[in-house]
């Protein structure tokens, strides 16, 4: 998957099908052209706006055999035609000096028009270590919101999904590989300035026994890579089921046996 040389990924290709009745059957595969970028791989779920605006979160990066110097980009394309066409991609996250790789966005929508939240797995190759959970709140429409910063969060952790929730409230289900290793629902009142601990819920306490080679300091960032290929847990999903009831769902297992598993949450009682 990663060549530690060149610091690369595997070529890799986004396709597309569609479905007219709910799932039931769908079209042949189709490639989804992204022009200009190399290395992308899909970053969660699509998103969908009331008004039927859809948009598809990627990340680029570079190609297994590219000897030049990586660039990490989270984006979205966006279409309003069911995805059948896509707008230019757009730039959701990207550090300009290329120090801070912000990984495996996930992103959900808000109360606005066009509006979404995003959360990344934050990881800065200087300090060797990855940072807290990071948040960007934006618009579609926002004529350039990347000139707003990209806020720290409290929240410790790799992957986090986002939700928001009826009421207001935001929701976020990470993955944290420190000790404990966790997977945590947080939930933030002030459309997420703050994340308090004391609001949070463990959902998950998993005993990694896969050997893995770097802890949460002084990583050897190719080391890293090859860790990723022996987690035993994580990739963090949520979804809405109403009257302020989620459903998560992660994988955990030990390394030769793993299987998905799932919580429902009455946010209600957190």
């Amino acid at each position: 998957m990663f060549d530690p040389d060149t610091e690369g990924i595997l070529h890799s290709r986004q396709l597309r099908a569609f479905s007219a009745d709910e799932g039931r059957s769908w079209s042949s595969w189709e490639p989804l052209v992204i022009p200009g970028l190399t290395g992308c791989s899909s970053c969660g779920p699509l998103l969908k706006w009331p008004d039927g605006t859809i948009a598809y979160p990627f990340e680029s990066y570079k190609e297994f055999d590219d000897p030049s110097p990586a660039n990490h980009g989270a984006w979205l394309l966006v279409s309003r035609d069911g995805g059948r066409t896509f707008d230019a991609p757009l730039l959701v996250a990207q550090d300009p000096r290329h120090k801070v790789y912000y990984w495996d966005q996930r992103l959900c929508i808000g109360a606005g028009r066009g509006e979404f939240i995003g959360m990344f797995w934050t990881h800065y190759l200087e300090q060797k270590k990855d940072l807290a959970v990071h948040f960007r709140r934006a618009s579609l429409h926002d004529n350039d919101f990347r000139k707003l910063p990209i806020t720290r969060t409290d929240i410790p952790g790799q992957i986090s999904a986002p939700l928001m929730l009826e009421d207001g409230r935001l929701l976020t289900f990470v993955v944290y590989r420190g000790k404990p290793a966790t997977m945590t629902l947080w939930q933030s009142g002030d459309g997420g300035t703050t994340w308090p601990k004391s609001d949070s819920l463990v959902v998950y306490t998993h005993q990694e026994q896969a050997m893995l080679s770097q802890g949460d300091r002084d990583v050897d960032y190719a080391q890293y890579w090859e860790d990723m290929t022996r987690w035993s847990f994580g990739h963090p999903a949520i979804r809405p089921l109403g009257d302020g009831r989620v459903l998560l769902a992660f994988y955990a297992g030990t390394p030769d046996c793993m299987s998905v598993r799932w919580a429902r949450v009455n946010t209600a009682e957190c």
